[in-house]
C-alpha cells in the first residue's frame, strides 16, 4: 500500500505519522576510540551492531590516556570508550563531551599472567619468588590497568621488589603483547585478553582480587563532534542491550 500523502497544505494525518514514524533511519557511521582491553569484545559487538542496526562503527583501539590527548588536539572521534570512569568525566567537564551521555559500560578484571602453564599459581605468591625477569605494565601515566598493577603492588608490598624488573607498555595491549611474544615472563593484563566464556585460552593467570586496587570502571561518553549522527545514540543504546552485554560478560567483565 502507498504511504498517505496529504493535500497540499493540510496537516499530516495520523496514518501519515506512524508510516513516518516507522520508516527506518538511514544508516550512519561512528568513529569510536576504544580502550585497548576493551578490543576482542568490541570488535564483536561491532559487527553485531552492523547487523543489528545498519549502522556502522570505525574501531580505534588504545591508551585512554593518549585517546584523551587527541580528543584534546581535535580528533574526530565521535564516542569514546575509555578504561576508566575519570576521563570521560573530564572530558564532560571541560566541554569536549556530553556528561549526559556517561555510563558504565562494563567493569574490568585485571590478571597477572604468562603464556607458560604452571608459572603463575592461583594466589600470585609468584611476584614475590625470585624465579622471573620481566614483567610487563601497561604504564600508569597512559593506562588505567596500568594503575590498578601499581596499586596491587604497593598493597602487597612488593613495589620496590617488582619495579627494577618492570617492561611498561604503551596500554594494556602491548603489555600483553610483551608476555605473548616471551619478552616478559609475566605481564599484568585485563582478563579478556587471555580468556572468553570463562576459559583461559594458554598459559596461567591469577585474577587479582577487587581489593588490592581501585574499580576499574570503563566508562562510555558522545564527544562533541556527536551531534546529529543517529548512530552514536544507537550504539551507546546497544552496549546497554541484553546482546552487547551478553558479550561483555563472556570476556569476563562485570556491571
Amino acid at each position: 500500500m502507498l504511504p498517505f500523502i496529504p493535500r497540499r497544505g493540510a496537516l499530516l494525518g495520523a496514518a501519515a505519522l506512524l508510516w513516518l514514524c516507522a520508516a527506518p533511519a538511514r544508516a550512519a557511521e561512528v568513529s569510536v576510540a576504544v580502550a585497548a582491553n576493551f578490543t576482542a569484545p568490541m570488535q564483536k559487538i561491532a559487527r553485531m551492531f552492523e547487523q543489528d542496526t545498519g549502522h556502522t562503527a570505525q574501531l580505534s583501539f588504545g591508551a585512554t590516556g593518549k585517546f584523551y590527548a587527541q580528543i584534546v588536539n581535535g580528533a574526530p572521534f565521535q564516542v569514546l570508550l575509555a578504561a576508566d570512569d575519570t576521563t570521560p568525566a573530564r572530558i564532560a567537564r571541560e566541554g569536549l563531551g556530553d556528561g549526559a551521555t556517561q555510563f558504565t559500560y562494563a567493569i574490568g578484571q585485571l590478571a597477572l599472567w604468562s603464556r607458560q602453564p604452571g608459572t603463575v599459581d592461583a594466589q600470585g605468591k609468584v611476584l614475590a619468588s625470585g624465579d622471573w625477569k620481566h614483567i610487563a605494565i601497561a604504564n600508569p601515566r597512559l593506562a588505567p590497568y596500568g594503575v590498578a598493577a601499581m596499586q596491587a603492588l604497593d598493597k602487597l608490598g612488593l613495589t620496590a621488589r617488582v619495579q627494577p624488573r618492570v617492561v611498561l607498555g604503551e596500554n594494556i595491549a602491548q603489555a600483553y603483547q610483551f608476555v605473548a611474544s616471551g619478552n616478559a615472563e609475566l605481564g599484568f593484563v585485563a582478563l579478556s585478553q587471555v580468556s572468553e566464556d570463562g576459559r583461559l585460552r594458554e598459559g596461567s593467570v591469577w585474577l587479582v582480587p577487587a581489593a588490592l586496587h581501585d574499580p576499574i570502571r570503563q566508562d562510555a561518553i558522545a564527544l562533541k563532534g556527536a551531534a546529529g549522527n543517529p548512530a552514536v545514540a544507537a550504539l551507546l543504546q546497544y552496549l546497554r542491550g541484553d546482546r552487547a552485554r551478553a558479550v561483555i560478560q563472556s570476556y569476563g567483565y562485570s556491571f
